[in-house]
């Protein structure tokens, strides 16, 4: 199904719905589990992903033109990000960019587009409602009732202890899910060797076996990749807070040293010694 170039890192998830050989089956499975629908594989799909937007080195985005529709699914294995209704309408604009001719905005006649629509998979350890809506309406700092502009997600725990009517209509999907949960039990188990083990054991279990039978050695790497690019999202993460702390204990100290200068300042110092005693500037120090 794959029509771009692969010049970036996929993740599992990615190649199993839209660059494996089994692509376009997987996805009109997931599809028509979505919609209630019979699609067959005699109806077209396109593949019309970006390159390096939502995840930047590792994108974890599925994007096809299919009956009238941009489905834009996306898979999330650790905390869902609330932000994900305006990363997505980012995605769109630019999408719908890529589809339309430049001259097209300008026509007096309605250009018609493809409606898009925006799903989340939520796989992670962390306890998350079965389904749940994320609307960008939420992110207005002003609300007025209908909002001027709207974008929904709508997000989908896919972990199998929860259950969801769509892996029970997505063999492919449930499949994944049971792989992924596979990975995370053997990589607890066995931080070094956790990946290739739960390639084997999902095999003997006869999950995804065909797909892990073709593709293991680079189901791996796709792994390994994802996790090196977590553990990097997750000590950048670390280091952002730690930069907060310092910027608000810095904040704070440079406020004390303001309400100091004032106190001075209305006792009678002079501006030489306030400069002294707080380490403010001069300028600082008149501007009170």
């Amino acid at each position: 199904m794959s029509k771009h170039k692969r010049s970036y890192k996929d993740s599992v998830f990615v190649d199993l719905f839209a660059e494996d050989e089994k692509a376009k089956e997987n996805f009109l499975s997931l599809y028509n589990a979505l919609h209630g629908t019979n699609l067959q594989m005699s109806c077209p799909v396109e593949n019309i992903r970006l390159d390096n937007v939502m995840y930047m080195n590792i994108i974890n985005d599925v994007s096809c033109l299919v009956d009238g529709k941009i489905i834009v699914l996306a898979e999330h294995q650790s905390t869902i990000n609330e932000n994900m209704p305006l990363r997505f309408l980012q995605y769109i604009a630019r999408l719908y960019e890529k589809l339309q001719a430049p001259t097209d905005r300008y026509l007096r006649k309605l250009s018609k587009i493809p409606a898009p629509e925006f799903y989340v998979f939520y796989n992670g350890v962390e306890d998350y409602p079965e389904t749940a809506i994320l609307k960008l309406s939420d992110a207005f700092i002003t609300k007025s009732a209908p909002a001027p502009l709207e974008l929904t997600v709508q997000v989908l725990n896919i972990n199998t202890a929860k259950a969801h009517k769509v892996l029970a209509a997505c063999k492919a999907l449930e499949e994944y899910s049971l792989f992924v949960e596979e990975v995370r039990k053997q990589m607890q188990l066995d931080s070094e060797n956790g990946f290739t083990n739960a390639v084997k054991i999902c095999i003997d279990k006869d999950i995804l076996k065909d797909y892990l039978q073709r593709k293991s050695r680079e189901v791996i790497n796709m792994l390994i990749a994802e996790y090196d690019y977590d553990t990097d999202i997750a000590v950048q993460r670390q280091e952002s807070l730690m930069i907060g702390i310092q910027q608000g204990m810095e904040r704070g100290s440079y406020q004390t040293k303001l309400e100091t200068a004032k106190i001075l300042k209305q006792l009678g110092d002079s501006t030489a010694k306030i400069v002294q005693a707080t380490g403010l500037s001069k300028e600082e120090i008149e501007a009170l």
